[in-house]
């Protein structure tokens, strides 16, 4: 199943902690992520990051369809989060808490803690196109959007399944 923004620009307000189930017995725990059940796509592409030098910064972009999933699989990072007109960080620590990031917000990942790793979920395959790589031309963007009178519809109808 795909899913497709219907209106407006997402805002760093769409963007939340989505905590996974978890399976816990004297063995240890079990955490899972169903594309579609769990996140709000499919899984098209998994990647990580980890043994980041300390004081590094990953990303440092945004993309215009993509929607991105990061799960602290180990150790802590922050995510610093922006849409161009407001921005928020959010310290990820525990592998079953991770952070949706939607299209058009800006992200930028930090202070990795010794040893972490963040796995990221995205809903569809590497595309250049897709990307924000300047911040200055994804502000220019995200100010064009929000400038075009839009459908006024409530946030639970941004998605709807395609065939």
């Amino acid at each position: 199943m795909k899913y497709r923004v219907l209106s407006e620009p997402f805002s760093i307000h769409d963007c939340r902690i989505i905590e996974l189930n978890k399976i816990s017995d004297e063995r240890g725990n079990l955490t899972f992520v169903e594309g579609g059940n769990h996140i709000p796509f499919e899984i098209k592409r998994v990647y990580y990051i980890y043994d980041v030098h300390a004081g590094s910064q990953r990303a440092g972009h945004a993309h215009k369809t993509l929607f991105q999933y990061l799960i602290p699989v180990s150790g802590s990072f922050d995510v610093h989060i922006d849409d161009a007109f407001e921005q928020r960080t959010i310290t990820l620590n525990r592998p079953y808490l991770g952070l949706l990031i939607t299209p058009f917000v800006w992200r930028i990942i930090d202070n990795f803690s010794s040893g972490s790793v963040c796995l990221a979920l995205a809903s569809a395959s590497f595309e250049e196109a897709d990307y924000f790589r300047h911040y200055d031309d994804f502000v220019r963007a995200a100010h064009q959007i929000r400038a075009v009178p839009s459908v006024d519809f409530d946030r639970a109808s941004l998605f709807r399944a395609e065939a």
